[in-house]
């Protein structure tokens, strides 16, 4: 019977208007007639360029190496062929990583995958008043769970030791000085507000070197306030790149506060220009790919190299990742969850990783978004909805269907034949396409639930499912069923129960409902939609808290999935079976399936063992066309 039932849904199709699953001849017919009224109507506004872009099919199945092997990136290694690539991945431990880091992540430990070579995983911790432990921790799970395997972790902390020697050596060698000017003349010196007026350096940099060596190990020895001095690289102020006007090499942070690795051990701590190259050179980094932001810095980290004598890691960078309609500045997360308008970092309408893997999207997914987006050098801006659609086609043929109610009405069917097994056993396929992923057992049991939206007290022409007279199929039941009465609560108003009967002789129902059956799993399910209401929330007026959206989430704590599909689903976990590291055990978002007509969802870590499940929509099942682009 599994058969027949797979072979009966493949002719069924998604009215992408109603939701409703219905037959081709219907939905043909259905597509011809809002043809017909669409020529008639008149439509003077054109969709926008960013929506027509989004709007597009994007090619699926695509060959992760072709990144690698072709544009970009490809010319990038024949301009350093190596027969030992090592690339490094080098986040501050300070926040957590965000959608827009993926890109980053998949070029570098993809770069290096592809030539035979390996990745570091760096912790960039320079800065102790900003870095907490928990971050650099969850950065490691989150690469894990990525599916990526550092050669090794580091930290720039590793090197403290070293790149103080080095920066003595700067001294020594005259290209760095000590500087006590404040923020103002600095501006001053760099030509000024407008950057009009002639640049100059301070008279600092005439100190002897004696000088600049007692000052610096005076800095070192916790001799001076924060911002009472500095020590500069001395490099080309007649250079037209800000990056080589005498930037900072050390400096004194002004918390002072123990770092997270090394303790009070350090009173001065080296500025991000001077470690991040020389610790690429340290652990002989062949490949420093970074995003387009730092191509200005490429000038100072080439001279510093050149300048010590050290080994030269090549650094070149690629277009960095943003989207719009949400906020991933680290300062306005913390906001956001300070203030509890979210439930913290990994709160399903963010766009952090770890947001992003508590939705459920499974990490094949995003590797499969990088490879659509392509790398070059120029920045990509997407709308989430691109993102979104990049999802439903992974997830399409990769987790299992079931049917979930979100807010169930109870439909009493008076004519069912209980002693009829036919009738009341069903036996479902997980996929109509994936036959691999096997079936499970439905009763038609003589009451059912269905949504409350698929009934209406009114019959309307233009609605296909269940009214008072009507008929409406229930999805892979062999007879549709009829409506002949309802109650309602004397109080409120509301539906609460509906008589129907089988229909088995008559014709074929226009549309199909899912539905579930007496004694199924009650769920609590969240619904997202996107937390702000514009494509800039840092723009809008008021800033970005007045931007929210207030119905972001809907939660229906009463929803409806087969008992027995469900725990299947569950205990063969995680879908897709074979995504993810094996270093990264399945965590509950593991458990994934599409909901027939309504989304795609992933168990949620509110989830408890005394069975209280709680299930994230991951993506509905069509774009969400009410939301308009700001841009």
């Amino acid at each position: 019977m599994a058969s027949s039932i797979t072979e009966g849904t493949s002719k069924l199709q998604l009215d992408p208007e109603t939701g409703e699953i219905i037959s081709k001849n219907e939905l043909k017919k259905r597509m011809q007639k809002r043809a017909k009224k669409a020529a008639k109507a008149e439509n003077t506004a054109a969709p926008s360029k960013a929506e027509s872009a989004a709007s597009k099919t994007m090619p699926a199945n695509l060959n992760p190496d072709s990144m690698f092997s072709q544009g970009f990136l490809a010319d990038v290694y024949k301009l350093r062929p190596s027969q030992h690539v090592r690339t490094r991945f080098p986040p501050e431990p300070n926040g957590y990583l965000h959608l827009g880091h993926t890109k980053a992540i998949a070029v570098n430990f993809g770069f290096a995958r592809y030539h035979r070579g390996e990745t570091i995983l760096r912790m960039d911790d320079t800065n102790p008043d900003a870095e907490e432990s928990r971050f650099s921790e969850a950065i490691e799970e989150i690469i894990a769970w990525r599916g990526f395997t550092p050669h090794r972790v580091t930290y720039a902390s590793d090197n403290f030791d070293r790149l103080y020697s080095l920066a003595e050596v700067l001294i020594e060698k005259g290209r760095a000085y000590v500087c006590h000017c404040n923020e103002t003349e600095i501006k001053i010196q760099r030509g000024g507000e407008e950057g009009k007026l002639p640049r100059f350096r301070c008279s600092h940099a005439d100190q002897d070197l004696a000088t600049n060596l007692t000052k610096f190990r005076d800095m070192r020895d916790g001799k001076y306030e924060p911002q009472s001095a500095f020590l500069r690289m001395k490099q080309d102020i007649t250079s037209g790149n800000p990056q080589m006007w005498d930037i900072a090499a050390y400096r004194i942070p002004k918390s002072r506060r123990p770092h997270i690795r090394t303790g009070t051990k350090w009173h001065i701590y080296p500025t991000y220009d001077f470690a991040h190259c020389l610790c690429d050179s340290i652990e002989e980094i062949t490949h420093s790919l970074c995003s387009t932001e730092f191509i200005t810095a490429r000038e100072s980290y080439e001279w510093l190299t050149k300048t010590l004598g050290v080994y030269e890691p090549m650094q070149r960078e690629f277009g960095r990742l943003n989207v719009a309609g949400t906020v991933m500045s680290k300062r306005a997360l913390k906001q956001l969850v300070n203030e509890k308008h979210v439930r913290g970092w990994d709160d399903p309408r963010l766009f952090t990783l770890a947001a992003i893997r508590r939705r459920g999207v499974p990490p094949g997914a995003i590797l499969s978004f990088v490879n659509e987006l392509g790398v070059t050098t120029a920045t990509t801006r997407i709308q989430i909805k691109r993102f979104d659609q990049s999802i439903r086609r992974y997830l399409e043929t990769t987790v299992p269907r079931l049917m979930l109610v979100l807010d169930p009405l109870r439909v009493v069917i008076q004519n069912l034949d209980s002693s009829n097994p036919e009738e009341q056993e069903l036996t479902l396929p997980f996929s109509p396409t994936q036959p691999e992923f096997g079936s499970y057992t439905i009763r038609l049991t003589s009451a059912v639930h269905i949504d409350r939206s698929d009934f209406r007290e009114v019959a309307d022409e233009d609605f296909f499912r269940l009214s008072p007279g009507e008929t409406v199929g229930l999805l892979q039941v062999p007879h549709p069923i009829k409506a002949i009465s309802h109650t309602k609560d004397p109080r409120s108003g509301r539906v609460t129960e509906i008589q129907a009967v089988l229909v088995r002789d008559g014709k074929k129902p226009k549309a199909f409902i899912h539905w579930a059956p007496e004694g199924s799993r009650r769920v609590t399910a969240r619904i997202y939609k996107p937390l702000f209401k514009s494509d800039n929330p840092m723009a809008a007026e008021g800033g970005f808290l007045a931007d929210i959206n207030p119905d972001s989430e809907a939660v229906y704590p009463e929803a409806l999935v087969n008992a027995a599909g469900f725990e299947d689903v569950r205990r063969r976990a995680p879908w897709p079976p074979a995504d993810g590291a094996s270093s990264s055990p399945a965590g509950p978002e593991g458990v994934r399936f599409q909901a027939m007509r309504v989304g795609y969802f992933a168990m949620d870590s509110d989830s408890t063992d005394d069975d209280a499940v709680v299930l994230n929509q991951i993506v509905s099942l069509k774009e969400d066309t009410r939301k308009e682009s700001a841009n």
